[in-house]
């Protein structure tokens, strides 16, 4: 038996992680960490409701529960982060530093201070031979936003449903009576429930309305709120003569180009612009577990895998990919194994 505490979310996925854990005959504590607590105007933080869930399964479970504050930690090491990054014009993922600096650092570092021998959270994902690996369920696996945790927290971390496909760990949640069974999921910013990136940084950069032009011809086509609110590709959300990103001849307008210092986004409709596409990518702050130069790259979650190989710090594609917003993360994968990633340039 291990003395383990569990990172509950107040979701099924981490209630159904405690369950399996009480059920393997473990000592288990279940933790909610509250990471962010404010409104914003007209838009209500879910933090309570999901602490309340969260509560609720563990006295259900018959298990200890705690509130842990890292409010404080995560403004410095997550928010703070992300709002440099969109002003510099990148596009971070804050999910991927929140696993890094929060959930398997010092939610880690706590519980071992505590006593505990493993941690536990609802990721999707596995633990291979003290490797990181994909999950059984291809379309639910988080390997992507778990590359950055080191070695020593993932040899003390436990992921009860890294084996399972996601109808199954619902229908486990209602056969074992938890009220969360079909809980529905935040798909907003990770730590504010379902409001949108673009209405949380409005409350935090001061961001100011300008030109959208083509880039061709340097022909105004529209205005825009803010050119950080807009990344390398990306064809929706453009209001362009009146039009969602179509105009005359309805073929869809992409972002090919961002001057911040002017504040001006350029857009274009050829598809084959060579600022969309390319056959190598920059990478800063690499991990890596071993030297194998031949991987598979996954470019965003959910995103197919593709060969690549790894020069130093950049990765060679054998043919050419969509150009991925910088700032984001490049995870390398040698078969189910993760073997780290970067943050694109």
């Amino acid at each position: 038996m291990a003395k383990v505490f569990v990172g509950m979310s107040g979701g099924v996925d981490s209630s159904v992680s405690a369950a399996l854990l009480v059920e393997q005959g473990h000592d288990v504590t279940g933790i909610y960490m509250k990471n962010w607590s404010r409104d914003l105007p007209g838009m209500k933080c879910p933090w309570a409701e999901d602490l309340a869930d969260a509560k609720r399964v563990a006295v259900k479970l018959g298990i200890p529960f705690e509130v842990w504050d890292f409010e404080k930690e995560y403004r410095e090491k997550v928010v703070e982060y992300m709002l440099r990054e969109f002003k510099a014009g990148n596009t971070p993922n804050p999910d991927i530093m929140c696993n890094e600096e929060i959930k398997f650092k010092l939610f880690y570092e706590k519980a071992m201070e505590r006593g505990a021998d493993f941690i536990a959270t609802g990721h999707y994902a596995r633990i291979i031979d003290n490797n990181l690996a994909r999950a059984a369920d291809e379309n639910k696996d988080q390997t992507y936003f778990l590359y950055r945790i080191s070695d020593e927290a993932l040899m003390h971390t436990l992921f009860p449903i890294g084996d399972m496909l996601k109808p199954d760990v619902k229908k486990l949640a209602e056969k074992k009576g938890l009220h969360n069974a079909y809980k529905k999921e935040s798909m907003g910013v990770c730590f504010v429930g379902e409001v949108g990136m673009k209405d949380f940084l409005k409350e935090y950069i001061d961001v100011q309305p300008g030109e959208i032009r083509e880039i061709s011809t340097e022909k105004v086509l529209g205005y825009h709120e803010g050119a950080v609110f807009y990344t390398i590709g990306q064809r929706h959300g453009l209001y362009i003569s009146g039009n969602k990103g179509e105009i005359n001849d309805g073929l869809p307008y992409y972002v090919v180009k961002k001057d911040l210092e002017k504040n001006i986004v350029y857009v274009s409709k050829n598809l084959n612009d060579s600022h969309i596409w390319t056959k190598e990518l920059k990478l800063k702050d690499i991990i890596l577990k071993n030297d194998t130069p031949n991987i598979l790259v996954r470019l965003r979650h959910r995103a197919p895998l593709v060969p690549a190989t790894l020069k130093n710090d950049t990765l060679y594609f054998e043919s050419e990919i969509k150009r991925p917003a910088s700032g984001q993360s490049a995870v390398f994968y040698d078969g189910e194994i993760c073997l780290g990633g970067g943050i694109i340039c």
